[in-house]
């Protein structure tokens, strides 16, 4: 497999590291039913905190998954014994989080002896959770794996579930990311589940929407906070959920989710109008985009683009401005042959509506 593209500044507290994830079923078979698509979210709220990575969003259908799913750096000076203890009860059982408290217990009281320093009794207790913790592959690893076993108990199967390891694109805060966020939870509207992302119950804005206060409600809309409001320093407070993201991000779904037409005339010269792509009638969405966009809050613009299913923002490498792309491409240039003098490439076909906006590392010639 060819190496997996990490951004070179992740362990910098400055600039977030945020990626897209994907993959999807062997033979792209449709598996997954509302218990399957419950069990995925459970492990997947499971393996986030247990990690120290967040979940912005995330849509689980019929035979794949997406994430958009940030990296931060592990904390200066490592964890503490009662953080480990905590991100252990979020994997696993009372019982084997008592063992490891006990192993802490009784190295603390070697060092209080001086029997022991922290390094040799402790250091190793810690590394050997924390080498999976804030790191992209191992959540992935974490996760799959984690489900591949559940659903292989409960079909009474054997063998791998997925189709590849998973596959990602680096994402920068900003327009990226509430493109990406956007784009991830208007799945089953493209698919034709749904005319409402709302509707949607196993992705991160139908969660939002329809969660309560607390858990996972609470975290959903947070994740999506910081998808729209990272590249202006917010981190993932729920609290700012009603007054800063619901209203810009429900236009910017909206845009994307209206029923889409083109007229065909047929061999009688005929007119008809023929649906393309199913979602929204759109004197309803046209009725609530003029209702929200009254006080002036706007939305993305790129409605048309997100109707489509857009490669770059699945085998594009990165997405970002211009800039972003293109110090991407110096901190890796020893990946790209000497003939290439730049990273950023303008988006074509149906992305070619985010030019200007955005830029693929890759050049996707048939898109």
């Amino acid at each position: 497999m060819a190496r997996r593209w990490i951004a070179p500044w992740k362990d910098s507290l400055e600039r977030p590291v945020i990626y897209h994830c994907l993959s999807r079923v062997v033979d792209r078979r449709k598996v997954f039913g509302p218990d399957e698509k419950e069990k995925f979210r459970t492990l997947m709220r499971m393996t986030e905190g247990f990690s120290g990575c967040r979940v912005l969003t995330y849509c689980v259908m019929g035979n794949h998954f997406h994430l958009l799913l940030e990296v931060p750096p592990m904390p200066a000076g490592g964890l503490g014994d009662e953080e480990l203890l905590r991100r252990l009860r979020a994997l696993y059982s009372e019982a084997f989080v008592a063992v490891v408290a006990g192993e802490l217990a009784e190295a603390r009281r070697q060092i209080a002896a001086g029997h022991a320093t922290e390094a040799a009794v402790i250091g190793p207790i810690h590394r050997r959770f924390t080498h999976r913790m804030h790191d992209l592959s191992e959540f992935m690893k974490t996760l799959m794996q984690r489900f591949t076993l559940w659903f292989n108990r409960s079909q009474h199967r054997s063998g791998n579930l997925w189709e590849d390891a998973f596959r990602s694109v680096l994402v920068e805060d900003g327009v990226a990311a509430r493109t990406m966020a956007a784009y991830i939870d208007l799945n089953p509207v493209r698919a034709g589940i749904c005319e409402d992302p709302a509707h949607y119950r196993w992705s991160g804005y139908g969660e939002a929407m329809g969660g309560g206060a607390r858990g996972d409600g609470k975290k959903a809309r947070g994740g999506l906070v910081r998808a729209w409001l990272a590249d202006q320093g917010v981190g993932a407070e729920d609290a700012l959920w009603a007054n800063q993201t619901a209203k810009p991000y429900r236009i910017t779904l909206l845009e994307g989710a209206v029923e889409r037409t083109v007229e065909t005339v047929d061999a009688g010269g005929v007119r008809a109008e023929k649906t393309v792509r199913k979602g929204m009638k759109p004197s309803a969405a046209k009725a609530e985009l003029a209702a929200l966009r009254s006080d002036g809050a706007t939305g993305l613009g790129l409605g048309q683009m997100l109707h489509h299913r857009i490669r770059y923002f699945s085998a594009g490498v990165a997405l970002g401005s211009r800039g972003f792309i293109n110090d991407l491409f110096r901190g890796t240039r020893d990946r790209f042959g000497p003939k290439r003098k730049d990273g950023a490439r303008k988006l074509r076909g149906p992305a070619a509506a985010a030019v200007g906006q955005l830029w693929s590392l890759r050049d996707l010639k048939n898109e």
